[in-house]
């Protein structure tokens, strides 16, 4: 099948992706943009998994507000180099990972950022959820790790879908970046506010504590 030049500007629209990296997925998907949808994401993974061990010492903090100010993120995503830190496509992803973090409130960075503590604690929720339901003890581990999946999914920033672009992951979505600029690209940290979060939590605190003291005068 004969690639246009309307079939490589769709698929560089819909990724990103360099001109000749779309021109090359078409041909081997034989004009599929679907399945050269699917290769260039899987492309962008190799290459990320080959940039995963170079140093990124560059890069910006980012942030995004919302809601009328009412929700606030700050966000750190590293590069190699100030030259990409510098790109406009560079902040555009730091914006969308702000916006990202905004819209799904994400608890962890990645899954080595749940503590032992934490999974130990999810592990006998969902454990004990399943035995309530009256599922057999064989079955019950198996149950707990799929609900497992589902907890990272949920709450691990690199393993939520992407809020643009849900049949990927947010780190599959930097992969494809690493991809397409180059650079081996990893977001250190993020900070997410909510105004008045806590507000009202310690409030009640401080009024037990009153009617503790005013109880034992």
């Amino acid at each position: 099948m004969k690639i246009t030049a309307s079939m490589v500007k769709e698929l560089r629209e819909r990724t990103g992706a360099p001109m000749m990296d779309c021109k090359a997925v078409l041909t081997e998907s034989g004009g599929d943009i679907d399945k050269a949808v699917d290769l260039l994401r899987k492309k962008g993974l190799a290459a990320a998994a080959k940039r995963a061990g170079r140093v990124t010492a560059e890069g910006a903090v980012g942030s995004y507000i919302h809601a009328g100010g009412k929700i606030g993120v700050l966000v750190e995503v590293n590069c190699e180099t100030d030259f990409v830190a510098r790109t406009d496509e560079f902040q555009a992803l730091i914006r969308d990972i702000a916006m990202h973090i905004a819209a799904a409130d994400p608890r962890y960075l990645s899954r080595e950022e749940v503590s032992g503590a934490d999974m130990d604690r999810e592990r006998e929720i969902y454990r004990d959820q399943a035995l309530a339901a009256g599922k057999p003890e064989k079955i019950v581990d198996r149950i707990v790790e799929g609900k497992l999946g589902k907890f990272y999914s949920e709450a691990v920033l690199l393993e939520q879908p992407y809020v643009k672009d849900s049949d990927k992951t947010v780190g599959e979505m930097i992969a494809a970046k690493v991809g397409t600029m180059g650079e081996n690209i990893v977001v250190r940290r993020f900070s997410r506010f909510l105004l008045g979060e806590g507000l009202e939590k310690r409030s009640e605190d401080f009024a037990a504590e009153v009617a503790a003291v005013q109880g034992g005068s």
